[in-house]
C-alpha cells in the first residue's frame, strides 16, 4: 500500500496498475513525474510535457475525472492495441505549441499505417458527462474489435467483434462534449461518432479518415451540434454524415457553417456520398460550406430524407475533375441550396488557395505546408451569410470554462484571406 502512495504522489495521478519496466529515479517504486506506463483504472492529473506509455486498455470510472496537460504524449502499445474507455470525465487541454498527442511508438508513424489500426479510440460511455479535446491530437488508431475487447465486454459503441472502433466515440445525451482546435488523422474509421449530448466542434484537421468506409464526424439521434470552421480533408465517404437513427431524444439538430471539405468520397469502395450526407429526418441547417475536388454534392437517401425544416444554403462548389463536377449537379439526390455557387465544367469557381494546388490527386497525402487560406479577390468572399441562429452561441460550459460556438463569416469555408 505505501508503494501504491508514493506512485500517487509522484505522478500526480491515481493509476491501478504500473508496469515493473516503468522509468524510475533511484528508487525502483518512484516514477517520474514525466514518464508512466499505465493500464486499468486512471484518474486525476497526467501532467504538462509527460510521457505516458499505455500498455492495456485504460479506464476512467464514473464520477472520476482524468485531465491532461499541454505537451503531455500518450503513446499507445501497438501490440496490445488499447481502448481508451471513458466512465467518468475527459479534460485534454494542450495548447497549439504544445498540444497533447494520442499517438504510438515513432517507427509506427510511417506511410505504412496510413489507416492507422494501431490501438482502438476513445469511447466515452453513457456516465460520461463532460468531454473536452482543446489543442489535442489523435493518430493511427480504429483498431477491429474482437471477443476480447473490453468495448464489446462492456456493450460500448456497436458491442460487437470485428468492428473498427473511431477515433471518438460519445454516447451520453445530456452530456457536453467540445472538440476544438484538434487534429484526427491516420485512423481505419470514422474520426469521430458521436450518439447524444450538446456538441461543438470547432476549427479542427480532418484527414486520411476510413479504410474502406468511414466519416468525418458522424452524429445520430440525441445531438444537438454547432459544427463549423472545421477542414475535412481525404475522408472515405462523408466529411460531414448527419442521420437522426437511433430514435433517441432529442431529434438530431446541427448547424454547420463554415467548413472545408476537400478530396472526399473517393475511396469509398461503392457508390454512396463524398461530401456531406443527410438522412433519417435530421433536421440539418448547412451554411456558408465550400466543397472542393468531393465525389458528390450535399447528397440525401431519396428513401429516408431529411426533416422538411432542413435549410442549405450557400454552399460553394469547386472542382477540377470533370466527374466530381457532375455530381454536384441538383437531382433528386444531390440537394440544391438557396444562393449555392455551382458551375458545369471542370474549374468553374476556383477559390484560389494561397498553397493548396487545386489539382492535386483525388487520394493524396495530406501535407502539412498547405494553406487553405484564400488570396485577395478570391470569389468565396462574400458569398456567405451571418444571419443565422446559433445552438450555441451562448455557450457549453466543461469543467467551470464556457466555450462558445464560433461566430459565422460573410465568406465560404473555414478560412479568410491570408
Amino acid at each position: 500500500m505505501k508503494k501504491v502512495l508514493v506512485l500517487l504522489m509522484a505522478a500526480s495521478v491515481l493509476v491501478t496498475s504500473c508496469d515493473k519496466d516503468a522509468a524510475t529515479s533511484g528508487d525502483p517504486t518512484v516514477v517520474k513525474p514525466d514518464e508512466l506506463s499505465v493500464s486499468g483504472e486512471v484518474s486525476g492529473t497526467w501532467k504538462k510535457n509527460a510521457i505516458i506509455t499505455v500498455k492495456g486498455d485504460v479506464f476512467v470510472p464514473a464520477g472520476k475525472t482524468l485531465t491532461i496537460e499541454e505537451g503531455v504524449t500518450v503513446v499507445m502499445d501497438t501490440t496490445a492495441k488499447p481502448e481508451f474507455i471513458i466512465h467518468g470525465n475527459l479534460y485534454s487541454v494542450g495548447t497549439k505549441e504544445k498540444p497533447v498527442k494520442f499517438t504510438v511508438p515513432e517507427a509506427a508513424r510511417t506511410s505504412k499505417y496510413s489507416f492507422g489500426q494501431l490501438w482502438g479510440g476513445i469511447m466515452a460511455s453513457k456516465t460520461c458527462a463532460e468531454l473536452l479535446l482543446d489543442n489535442t491530437i489523435l493518430e493511427y488508431g480504429g483498431a477491429t474489435t474482437t471477443e476480447a475487447s473490453s468495448s464489446v465486454k462492456q456493450g460500448l459503441y456497436k458491442a460487437a467483434s470485428g468492428e473498427r472502433v473511431p477515433a471518438l466515440w460519445f454516447s451520453n445525451v445530456a452530456g457536453k462534449l467540445v472538440v476544438q482546435n484538434s487534429t484526427i488523422r491516420y485512423f481505419g474509421e470514422d474520426a469521430t461518432y458521436i450518439e447524444g449530448g450538446n456538441v461543438i466542434f470547432a476549427n479542427n484537421l480532418f484527414n486520411t479518415i476510413g479504410l474502406s468506409g468511414g466519416d468525418g464526424i458522424n452524429l445520430k439521434s440525441g445531438v444537438v451540434a454547432d459544427v463549423a470552421y472545421n477542414l475535412i480533408y481525404n475522408v472515405n465517404t462523408n466529411g460531414l454524415k448527419l442521420s437522426n437513427a437511433g430514435e433517441r431524444t432529442p431529434q438530431l439538430y446541427i448547424i454547420g457553417y463554415n467548413n472545408t471539405l476537400v478530396n472526399n468520397g473517393w475511396r469509398r469502395p461503392s457508390v454512396k456520398g463524398g461530401s456531406i450526407w443527410v438522412e433519417q429526418s435530421v433536421n440539418a441547417e448547412l451554411y456558408n460550406n465550400l466543397l472542393v475536388n468531393c465525389r458528390f454534392g450535399i447528397k440525401r437517401d431519396a428513401k429516408k430524407p431529411e426533416d422538411a425544416r432542413s435549410v442549405f444554403s450557400n454552399t460553394y462548389y469547386y472542382g477540377y475533375y470533370q466527374d466530381g463536377v457532375n455530381q454536384f449537379q441538383p437531382s433528386a439526390e444531390i440537394i440544391a441550396g438557396k444562393n449555392d455557387v455551382i458551375g458545369k465544367t471542370a474549374g468553374d469557381n476556383d477559390p484560389k488557395f494561397v498553397s493548396f494546388p487545386v489539382n492535386t490527386g483525388k487520394e493524396s497525402a495530406f501535407n502539412d505546408s498547405w494553406d487553405f487560406r484564400v488570396q485577395a479577390g478570391s470569389p468565396i468572399l462574400g458569398k456567405g451569410i451571418t444571419t443565422f441562429k446559433r445552438n450555441f452561441a451562448s455557450g457549453i460550459t466543461l469543467n467551470g470554462q464556457l466555450y462558445k460556438s464560433p461566430e459565422p463569416a460573410s465568406y465560404t469555408g473555414a478560412f479568410n484571406v491570408k
